[in-house]
């Protein structure tokens, strides 16, 4: 019974030309009026074909007949094709709107800016492919659609994160704090998450508008609610770096003190890292020097050369005139890691133009043709220079911290020499003392000062850097494992350290591929040692990446956009700082459908 039914229900294709029918994706078809029959059966297609069409084909033979349904299903495969284009130009439109809104958001301009973008469009349509128009003219660009495709790819990238952070096996934070334009306390959170796989996801955790006070209670609340709303467990928690506020670092009332205090509560065996982040150690680190007065009167200068557009005018033509190298000074900004660098060496070079411009506006320049002055300019615009090369070192996305802290390693073995150096009145990598040195005598050259100087910044290197210097075996063992005393390990990794040091297959492998990439080829049996590899992978040496970000938030929220709402922010910068994973654009567009904005409209 069964299989006579499924025969009764299976399509004939004599009933192509007896009924003109065809079968379309297990549907019998009509080929006169498109209706489809639900049930494969004899007796419901003729029904169809005698009650709807019978008397109008009734007069043709068997030979005709087999000639209509050829040309009816060329028909129908045309109209198939027509809608199947017009659908994928849909869909092209609708990729098109969310691709120009992802370049809007990433240069940091306002969501209209679509609108001019049509324009654009439209005109260089006209010209090139004029055939094309209306397929430019489906793509929806006005304000409103650029809003809404920037939310919709800004939600796609957290739910991309949401998924990766299924496979964290470690994960690491970095937290910072500043204001907008509008002054509202923006907090960003980063996360750097490490997979079994080994491979590192650095992405925007969270980007919250805090209108009240940024106590470390609050500041805590929204860090743990954004660990709890992306499902991960407490115990994977391995590093946490922040900016060294208080509100940050305090070990009790502070967000440092409360998330160990959280780690507690879930009984969290591993210990939580935390670091006060390298660059801005590093910055404070030159407050050592305490030549504050020589920053000071080149800062006065500047300011007077820059304040008034006369001055400033009047400078930039005197070098002109002079034939100088250099074209003006730039301002100094404190809260630019490189600009008192810049500052200080423009000035330098500059240094004789300088006096002669101020002396003939009238002022005294006693003070910057001292002798001792000119010694103190030269040395501090010497270890500014290499303190901005270590600086730039320390930037950048996805540094290791193992690599981080060597840098700070050279940096304290380069002071070292410089200082004995200085003593033996060698200033040989100090090349703006060189210069000082060679137009006075060498007696006046205070080499025992700034000896002791460099050695005041080494100490206080020492000392901020202790907490780095405390993992120095952990990072070892990420950067080289082969040279780590195994009796110094940690006992739970000291057998599987003792075979990875013995296997020359592996030696070979980390010759070959370097510290970064060999962890990826830690053999699965030895897991202890590929948990610890995750754990330094996944660890923030810097709050560069917040630094970058409030960097970017300040270019988006201008003055001119203070209205900009905290979700559209929020959304303009995860997609701009996007690095690690990109908008399923191809998902979204198949969830929308094509809406064609005017250009001077919003739809």
């Amino acid at each position: 019974m069964a299989k006579r039914k499924a025969e009764n229900r299976s399509f004939l294709d004599k009933w192509e030309a007896e009924y003109l029918f065809t079968y379309v994706k297990d549907k019998p078809v009509c080929l006169v009026c498109g209706v489809n029959v639900a049930v494969s059966k004899e007796y419901n297609i003729r029904r169809h074909y005698e009650t709807k069409h019978h008397d109008k084909y009734k007069d043709l033979d068997m030979t005709q007949r087999s000639q209509k349904v050829e040309e009816m299903k060329r028909s129908l495969v045309s109209q198939q094709n027509m809608f199947k284009k017009a659908t994928s130009q849909s869909e092209a439109a609708v990729k098109a709107s969310y691709i120009v809104a992802a370049e809007i958001a990433k240069s940091a301009r306002p969501f209209n800016e679509g609108e001019f973008v049509k324009k654009c469009m439209m005109k260089v349509c006209d010209l090139v492919c004029p055939e094309k128009k209306q397929a430019f003219s489906n793509v929806s660009l006005s304000r409103n659609t650029v809003a809404d495709r920037t939310c919709d790819l800004a939600t796609n990238l957290y739910d991309q994160l949401m998924e990766k952070g299924k496979d964290f096996v470690a994960f690491s934070l970095a937290v910072d704090e500043s204001c907008d334009a509008s002054d509202t306390a923006q907090l960003s959170v980063f996360i750097r998450g490490v997979d079994s796989n080994l491979c590192v996801t650095e992405e925007l955790l969270r980007f919250k508008s805090m209108h009240g006070t940024t106590t470390g209670k609050e500041i805590f609340e929204e860090v743990s609610k954004c660990v709890t709303e992306i499902k991960l467990a407490w115990d994977k928690l391995v590093g946490l770096t922040t900016d060294g506020a208080p509100a940050m670092c305090g070990k009790k009332s502070g967000l440092v003190g409360m998330v160990r205090e959280k780690m507690q509560e879930e009984n969290c065996a591993g210990e939580l890292t935390v670091y006060h982040c390298i660059i801005h150690q590093e910055s404070l680190c030159a407050k050592a020097l305490k030549m504050e007065h020589v920053m000071t009167t080149v800062t006065q200068v500047v300011n007077f050369i820059r304040a008034k557009g006369l001055n400033h005018r009047q400078f930039t033509f005197f070098l002109e005139e002079c034939g100088s190298e250099y074209a003006d000074v730039p301002y100094h900004t404190e809260v630019r890691w490189l600009s008192r660098g810049k500052v200080l060496n423009r000035c330098f070079e500059l240094r004789e133009e300088i006096c002669q411009f101020l002396e003939t506006k009238g002022k005294d320049t006693a003070e910057l043709r001292e002798q001792k002055f000119l010694c103190e300019l030269a040395f501090l615009c010497d270890i500014s220079s290499h303190l901005d090369a270590l600086n730039l070192q320390l930037q950048g996305r996805g540094r290791i911290i193992t690599d981080m802290y060597a840098a700070v390693r050279a940096f304290k073995t380069k002071l070292c020499l410089w200082e004995n150096q200085m003593l033996q009145g060698n200033p040989c990598h100090f090349p703006c003392c060189q210069t000082i040195k060679a137009q006075i005598s060498t007696a006046v050259f205070p080499c025992a000062q700034f000896a002791e100087k460099l050695s005041v910044l080494a100490a206080e290197f020492s000392r901020r850097f202790a907490d780095f210097d405390v993992q120095k075996c952990r990072f070892e063992l990420l950067s080289n494992p082969f040279a780590v005393d195994v009796e110094n390990a940690p006992t739970n990794i000291q057998m599987e350290l003792i075979e990875l040091q013995c296997n020359d297959t592996l030696k070979s492998k980390y010759d070959a591929v370097g510290a970064a990439q060999f962890p990826r080829f830690i053999p699965d049996t030895m897991p202890q040692l590929r948990t610890q590899a995750a754990q330094m992978l996944s660890m923030f040496g810097s709050t560069y990446l917040c630094e970058q970000l409030f960097s970017s938030m300040k270019m988006t929220k201008t003055t001119h956009r203070r209205r900009l709402t905290d979700e559209h922010l929020r959304s303009i910068l995860r997609i701009s700082s996007a690095q690690s994973l990109s908008p399923d654009i191809d998902e979204l567009a198949s969830k929308k459908r094509c809406q064609v904005s005017g250009l001077g409209t919003s739809d």
